[in-house]
C-alpha cells in the first residue's frame, strides 16, 4: 500500500480536485471551480489525500443542518444526524491501494468523536457504479432505501454505516 498523507482542502487544491471529479463522473457530478467552491463552505469534512507529493484524491463530508440542495443530503438530513458524504474520488491510477478507505477512517473518526451514530452516503445504480456499491459493502455500509434524483437521470441506493 503507498503511503498517504491526509490534509484539508485549500483554496490552491481546487484545481486538481476538479480536475479528479469531473475523471469520475458519472460516478459524482461535473464540477467547476465556483462550484467546488460552493460545495467547500458546506462541508465540515473537506480533505485531500496526497501520494508522493501529489493529490490522488479527496472527499467532502457535511454535518445535517447545512442549507444544501442536494436531494440525497436532504434525505439522510431528515433521517437523522448523520455524518453525510457528499463525494469522494480516488484517481483512477492508484484506486484500490487503501486511499479510499484511508479517507472513509477520517470521515468515521470525525462521526465518532462528533457523537454521530452512523456515516451515510449515495451510490449510483443508474447509471452503475459496482465498484463502488463493493467498496461500501466492504466498508460495512447497508442499504436504506432509493431514489430517483435530477428529475430521473439517475436512480442512488441510500448507504448508511454505524460508527463504532
Amino acid at each position: 500500500m503507498p503511503t498517504v498523507h491526509l490534509r484539508p482542502l485549500r483554496p490552491t487544491d481546487y484545481g486538481r480536485v476538479v480536475e479528479l471529479n469531473n475523471a469520475a463522473f458519472p460516478a459524482v457530478p461535473n464540477a467547476d471551480v465556483a462550484e467546488l467552491t460552493r460545495l467547500a463552505g458546506y462541508t465540515s469534512l473537506a480533505l485531500v489525500a496526497e501520494h508522493e507529493g501529489a493529490i490522488v484524491g479527496f472527499l467532502l463530508a457535511l454535518d445535517p443542518g447545512a442549507d444544501y440542495e442536494s436531494e440525497n443530503y436532504r434525505f439522510f438530513a431528515e433521517r437523522g444526524p448523520s455524518l453525510y458524504i457528499d463525494r469522494i474520488v480516488v484517481d483512477g491510477h492508484i484506486r484500490g491501494a487503501g486511499i479510499g478507505r484511508a479517507l472513509y477512517d477520517a470521515v468515521f473518526a470525525k462521526a465518532k468523536a462528533d457523537g454521530r451514530p452512523e456515516v451515510t452516503c449515495e451510490v449510483n445504480l443508474q447509471p452503475p457504479n459496482p465498484q463502488s456499491l463493493a467498496f461500501h459493502e466492504r466498508m460495512g455500509f447497508s442499504r436504506v432505501g432509493e431514489q430517483h434524483t435530477k428529475g430521473g437521470a439517475y436512480t442512488v441506493a441510500l448507504l448508511a454505516a454505524p460508527v463504532k
